[in-house]
């Protein structure tokens, strides 16, 4: 007979899985859109027009609201590090309360 726990520890254990897995990828993902902004943007018929703008489609809801709140600091974007340290502390509080 399994304990009356057991569902609820796997599912708190499949949550804290799935919330490392989704910040992971928005943390590389932030990486990813920060280090191809150094680059000129490829041509529309290049595959990397289509990787770039689906990173930037999965970034921009997290990196706008920042970018429109901080001021700015001429050609220096600070909006993707405090996306990635905002998203870095919000996970932490997540699973502090699982």
């Amino acid at each position: 007979m399994k304990s009356p726990g057991h569902w609820e520890d796997r599912l708190t254990n499949y949550l804290v899985q799935f919330i490392n897995i989704l910040v992971n990828i928005l943390l590389i993902a932030i990486v990813a859109r920060a280090l191809m902004s150094w680059f000129p943007p490829p041509s529309q018929d290049s595959p990397f027009f289509v990787i770039r703008q689906m990173i930037n489609q999965i970034t921009d809801p997290i990196i706008e609201p920042i970018r429109r709140i901080m001021p700015s600091m001429g050609m220096l974007d600070l909006s993707p590090m405090v996306a990635m340290i905002l998203l870095i502390i919000i996970r932490a509080i997540l699973l502090r309360v699982l």
